[in-house]
């Protein structure tokens, strides 16, 4: 199916606009991010949403003009004075008036007459911009706006500001969002009529006019009718696709299983230990999954160490019993060795054949694999994406494991890939994602979540203090080095910076050094890899009593005897990374002790995180809050992760809109599954306003 042709104005080059040479194409294209080999389009402008408002409505006589005002003034122009020849510091000077008062006009390094032109002694001129004061005098420096009488209606006086990048000036912009807001043609309406009636909505085209070129600044408004309105279409245009991909992944009809429990009693006896109730809850779950006929489609959930890869393993232990093969996919060879290593020993002790298969691996060992899964003797598959390459065939692939690791977007990979097509999908995480993450980024996947802590883990006491208090917090810290206990003192910066009054890793660690001398060592990311490892190895072996870090520790580094963690700045962190830094503690037999140093002044914000983390350490409440305080881009680290960053939608604003979205698009499509008739027509023009071309194929015929 190809683009309706009413969109095509909206898909033109940039080129095409009256104005925009090679130039600032390839600017603008640059960006706006277009993909690979493709030019921004006019829909990108369109879609490049206005950051605030400028009023310049507020039209008064120069004596009712205040400090830091804008304002828009008819000034009668007295006289000019440029500076001084040889002194190209000093600024030209324009004097003007009105019936209320005087003021002056101030143009700094104003070449070539241009200001004389544009303000000509004796005539009038509507003037726009920010009042100051110097020397007593009313001034605007370098107005926004210089128009003729009689050109008054050329003057915004509502106008949308505009995140900007180098080489791209408002005016520029603006004139480029005119033209585009022109283009927009009438398209059908995707949205219900009681809807757009009930919250006062406007149609897309109205919306766009009203947001990038608003009568009143309150059009513009994050929570105007407009803005909400465009916000649900970009939701429900994510959540059609959603919708889409998981339809397709579901109508390939799933296998009921049926389990002998042999193999998983077996494995059950070779564990170390007994599973936990939260792991047992998740294994009844994802049993009853996959012996019903429709697809799994399930999120496993919980802390490092909470125990996901056994229950990933007993549930391949189930699907070996009904006859089928596994594949367990990790996002890196590193730790898709990792997950062998604990499932290989546990295999074997049940009599199922498990192969790692990596991408350095010899060819004959490859080949022996390859036939393995071939015939079926070999019952489960470790490895990277590499295992849905071409050259590998499964003899009947019924589960597919997913551990993501932060890398979201794995159903879409699925459902284009034959092999992934027709198995059962278990994706584990080990990020605490909210529910309407959950929501955004894969759909309606059901979630097990594994909430206990592992084995042994005790709980921290958390405290915050302000930095004043830091003579008490170093007295304290000797006692409880003396009594043999080690402990982390974690510092935002490696070094001194002249722009934040931040403590760094270097000053701290000068400091320590006076009191606790060759006790306390110090560890950053600009070491070398090596010198890192030495001082983490003199630490663990309890040589350093107290390291000081910047966040490198955050991840990976195993201390049980570590008992204190100190947080310098607290407030500079985020929730995550708090919850992170703070779980480096509690991993051995004592009682640890977290403290969370602050310096005044604390932003509300900053306060909350704070209050979060000192009154709980329940990893998915704090990313709960976490999405409430920062908005989801943040949370799962959207930038590296490549899932769905928003443009119109600003999720702490509209979030709200999103659970309406996705009851929407679940009640189309299950009204209108091959979207068609007007209402499906409707629809996919939303999914292309929204580039989600993608998911039209999927689109099942009839």
């Amino acid at each position: 199916m190809t683009r309706p042709e009413n969109l095509q104005p909206l898909f033109r080059s940039l080129h095409t606009i009256k104005g925009v040479g090679d130039k600032l194409a390839a600017l603008l294209t640059r960006y706006f991010g277009a993909p690979d080999g493709q030019e921004a389009i006019v829909l990108d402008v369109l879609m490049h949403m206005p950051s605030g408002v400028v009023d310049r409505r507020r039209q008064v006589g120069i004596a009712e003009a205040y400090l830091n005002q804008i304002v828009t003034l008819r000034l009668h122009i007295d006289r000019h004075q440029p500076p001084p020849r040889g002194k190209p510091h000093v600024p030209h000077r324009v004097f003007a008036h009105d019936d209320t008062g005087d003021m002056q006009l101030v143009f700094f390094r104003a070449q070539g007459g241009w200001v004389e032109r544009a303000l000509p002694i004796g005539e009038e001129r509507y003037v726009s911009g920010q009042i100051g004061f110097f020397n007593g005098e009313k001034q605007i420096t370098h107005p926004d706006y210089v128009v003729e009488a009689d050109k008054f209606e050329t003057l915004p006086l509502v106008e949308p500001v505009y995140p900007l990048t180098n080489g791209l000036s408002s005016k520029a912009l603006a004139k480029l969002v005119r033209q585009a807001v022109d283009t927009v043609p009438d398209l059908p309406e995707w949205i219900a009529p009681e809807t757009m009636e009930k919250r006062n909505w406007p149609g897309f085209a109205r919306a766009m006019r009203m947001v990038h070129l608003p009568e009143s600044p309150d059009q513009a408004e994050l929570w105007s009718p407009a803005r909400q309105r465009l916000a649900y279409d970009e939701y429900l245009a994510g959540q059609i696709t959603l919708q889409l991909v998981r339809s397709s992944m579901v109508s390939a009809r799933g296998v009921a299983r049926s389990f002998t429990g042999a193999i998983s009693e077996r494995i059950a006896a070779a564990l170390p230990f007994s599973l936990t109730q939260g792991q047992q809850k998740a294994l009844v779950e994802i049993r009853a999954d996959l012996a019903a006929p429709d697809r799994m489609s399930r999120l496993l959930q919980g802390d490092v160490g909470s125990g996901k890869t056994v229950v990933a393993l007993m549930a391949m232990a189930a699907m070996a019993e009904s006859g089928a093969q596994s594949a367990l996919m990790a996002p890196t060879e590193l730790l898709a060795s990792q997950h062998y290593r604990t499932i290989q020993p546990l295999c074997e002790a049940a009599g199922l054949r498990c192969a790692l298969l990596t991408g350095k691996m010899p060819a004959a060992e490859r080949r022996s694999i390859r036939a393995g899964l071939a015939d079926g003797a070999i019952s489960i598959a470790v490895g990277t994406h590499a295992l849905f390459q071409s050259d590998i065939a499964f003899h009947d692939l019924g589960l597919t494991v997913v551990d993501e690791q932060h890398r979201f977007g794995v159903h879409q990979r699925l459902a284009l890939s034959d092999k992934g097509r027709h198995t059962d999908l278990l994706v584990m995480t080990a990020t605490p994602i909210p529910r309407t993450l959950v929501l955004t980024h894969f759909g309606d996947m059901a979630v097990s979540v594994l909430r206990e802590k592992p084995r042994g883990r005790q709980p921290i006491d958390t405290a915050v203090m302000s930095i004043g208090d830091y003579d008490r917090v170093v007295s304290r810290l000797q006692t409880r080095l003396a009594e043999g206990a080690q402990a982390y003192w974690v510092c935002p910066l490696v070094e001194e910076s002249d722009t934040l009054e931040v403590v760094s890793a270097e000053d701290r660690f000068a400091e320590l050094k006076t009191v606790f001398g060759d006790e306390v060592a110090l560890v950053h990311g600009r070491m070398s890899a090596a010198a890192k490892q030495d001082v983490m190895q003199r630490f663990k072996d309890n040589e350093i009593k107290l390291l000081v870090a910047t966040t490198v520790i955050e991840v990976g580094v195993d201390v049980p005897n570590a008992t204190i963690m100190i947080i310098e700045h607290a407030e500079r962190f985020g929730l995550a990374q708090l919850h992170q830094l703070r779980g480096r503690v509690g991993r051995g037999s004592q009682r640890s002790a977290c403290l969370l140093l602050y310096k005044d002044p604390l932003s509300e914000t900053a306060k909350a995180r704070l209050e979060t983390i000192k009154s709980t350490e329940d990893g998915f409440l704090i990313a709960e809050r976490d999405l409430e305080l920062r908005g989801q881009g943040d949370v799962l680290g959207t930038r590296q992760s490549g899932m769905p960053g928003y443009r119109l939608a600003v999720p702490d604003v509209h979030r709200h809109l999103l659970e309406f979205a996705h009851d929407e698009a679940k009640e189309l499509m299950q009204r209108n599954p091959a979207l068609t008739g007007p209402d499906g027509e409707a629809a996919r023009t939303l999914l292309y306003l929204f580039r989600k071309d993608l998911a039209i194929p999927l689109i099942r015929a009839g």
